[in-house]
């Protein structure tokens, strides 16, 4: 509502508060005209009252940030032990956003981390349910927190190199390259004593060339993914979670990130769905271990994806 003095004109109002005729010497005084005019501007503003809600149908619920997925009571479903080995050939392929297997087997990833609280967090929903996943950690990250990085060692997660600096490395020479997953892969070595097999790059970018150069010098495939949510976009723990269970396939590669936390609000839901559905997780080398001869032969004459 706007201020009466304005709606009524300054000029006029300030004339009459001061009397019917100018008077310097008594200018608090109200004359009877005055009193009026803002008696009646005043009870007009008291009149409108608060804002009449909208029509039924028309209310418009606002986000509720706070929101965390609740805990689940009572027991949830658990993935199978599984005796599955983790070495694969390094002949097997350069670049993977998927592995042709057979059986229903899914590999859960996790980048950016570790973070102080989320990953914690995290390693408590996959440790209830029996999960090995793999985390694509950043070294600066791993410097910062590497009792984080041990603990998720020792519940026996795969831990994979995603660059010390998580810079887009198609951008940078052959050197900055080496450098960044040295960095990397030296900090995972120094927190939990553990040799990492493969590598994401930071955004998905990195060049045929890089990719080759980094398989020959590091050993390290290239590992993309199959199902992507978007959830760095924090679109919400419900829209994650139906994301991943209507791209999850068998063989897939799930992309997701332990940095924000909507993500691990969205996991319990997500992983439970997951194997409601049949679907067994292992880790990224279980799953290259598990590919098939036909995918190998795939492999060899399908062009890469980038």
């Amino acid at each position: 509502m706007a201020n009466p003095l304005h709606a009524l004109g300054y000029r006029f109002l300030n004339t009459s508060l001061h009397g019917d005729s100018p008077d310097s010497e008594n200018p608090g005084r109200l004359s009877r005209r005055g009193f009026m005019l803002l008696a009646a501007s005043l009870s007009s503003c008291s009149a409108a009252g608060p804002p009449k809600p909208p029509p039924s149908g028309a209310v418009k619920t606002t986000s509720n940030s706070n929101y965390r997925t609740p805990p689940i009571h009572g027991p949830v479903p658990r993935n199978p032990d599984m005796a599955l080995g983790s070495e694969f050939s390094k002949s097997s392929g350069v670049t993977f956003s998927r592995v042709l297997v057979s059986g229903n087997y899914v590999a859960m990833t996790f980048d950016d981390g570790p973070h102080p609280q989320n990953t914690p967090r995290l390693l408590d929903i996959l440790r209830a349910r029996n999960i090995k996943a793999t985390f694509y950690v950043i070294g600066r990250s791993v410097d910062l927190y590497p009792k984080i990085v041990r603990r998720t060692v020792a519940e026996g997660h795969e831990m994979g190199n995603h660059t010390h600096t998580h810079r887009l490395l198609s951008k940078l020479s052959d050197s900055e390259v080496r450098l960044d997953l040295s960095r990397c892969r030296d900090a995972v070595e120094r927190a939990a004593g553990v040799h990492m097999r493969t590598m994401r790059p930071p955004y998905g970018g990195l060049l045929q060339r890089q990719r080759e150069l980094v398989h020959a010098e590091f050993g390290y495939p290239t590992i993309l993914w199959s199902v992507d949510p978007l959830d760095w976009k924090r679109p919400g723990p419900s829209v994650v979670t139906s994301r991943i269970l209507s791209g999850a396939t068998s063989g897939g590669i799930i992309l997701s990130h332990d940095l924000h936390a909507p993500t691990v609000d969205a996991m319990p839901a997500t992983l439970d769905g997951l194997l409601r559905r049949g679907f067994k997780f292992v880790t990224v080398s279980q799953l290259l271990a598990m590919k098939t001869a036909t995918a190998t032969a795939q492999a060899a004459v399908t062009p890469a994806n980038y």
